[in-house]
């Protein structure tokens, strides 16, 4: 039977106390996490490109610890490294030039990872695939991501699911979804940044993505600077309501779950101001 599982974008956030947490220290964070919810995501381990010929991966003793905190029914989405997805480095400045990354979508460095995460295996949900707006100097178009996704995706292990998150809008297209579940990929629909509304894209898009065994919701704000500004980065209260996007988002969820899909869905403390009240109103629209 498909499920929906509703959790935050990383957990150890202090100002929890009282909504998740017993203090906002001296505790684990991620046990208590997990007595509330049934999923969470990782995104520490995406900074990883920091220099060539430097990839920094996840610490044995944060995977161990990690899976001990959880119980056996728990789900980690975990975003893969930038050192796979980022088609060049970051530049300091625009004026230096474009340094191509020589790991980008680089199946050995994507089964080295996985071998980190060993441990976690039981727990793991979607891996992750964040790609970053890409402009014509980093990628030719759509056509040679499918390409070089395709090539990428016949060399993954079957025993992990692969979710891919592009901030291309031009890309989310009715046949961009029927590629991914051609090529064995899991879409993610990212509400936030400068990406069109997710309603819009499911609308568009509804039959494409119905094709595929699981779908991943990350919601995130438009403006991460500005929602930090009036929290005064204090994740434990609403600052910026979006009740039209949370009922869009438990609309979508409910309508893939009812068709058999499971459905995850992330949100962010720059969602509103503050994930767990978040997932409190998400909650409650969903009747759950």
């Amino acid at each position: 039977m498909a499920r929906m599982r509703v959790g935050t974008c990383s957990w150890k956030f202090p100002s929890w106390a009282g909504l998740v947490y017993s203090a906002s220290e001296g505790i684990d964070y991620l046990q208590e996490y997990a007595k509330r919810y049934e999923t969470v995501e990782i995104d520490q381990w995406f900074w990883s490109l920091h220099r060539p010929g430097h990839v920094s991966l996840p610490r044995e003793r944060d995977v161990l610890a990690y899976r001990r905190a959880v119980p056996d029914a728990f789900r980690f989405t975990v975003k893969a490294p930038n050192s796979i997805t980022l088609t060049h480095f970051y530049r300091r400045s625009k004026r230096d030039p474009l340094v191509a990354n020589p790991s980008f979508l680089d199946a050995g460095l994507m089964e080295r990872f996985l071998e980190r995460l060993t441990p976690l295996d039981r727990t793991l949900g979607p891996l992750l695939l964040q790609f970053e707006y890409l402009n014509r100097q980093k990628i030719s178009g759509g056509d040679e991501l499918r390409d070089r996704l395709a090539a990428f995706a016949r060399d993954l292990p079957r025993t992990h699911g692969f979710a891919v998150e592009v901030r291309n809008p031009p890309y989310l297209k009715p046949d961009f979804f029927d590629f991914l579940a051609d090529a064995g990929l899991r879409p993610v629909l990212q509400q936030g940044y400068w990406m069109p509304p997710i309603a819009e894209i499911y609308d568009r898009c509804r039959e494409a993505i119905g094709r595929h065994p699981t779908v991943v919701l990350r919601l995130h704000g438009p403006d991460r600077q500005g929602i930090e500004r009036k929290s005064g980065k204090r994740w434990d209260r609403i600052v910026e309501p979006r009740e039209g996007e949370l009922r869009a988002a438990v609309a979508i969820t409910e309508d893939l779950v009812a068709r058999g899909i499971d459905v995850f869905v992330n949100i962010n403390n720059h969602f509103e101001g503050s994930a767990p009240l978040s997932i409190e109103r998400f909650r409650a629209m969903a009747g759950s």
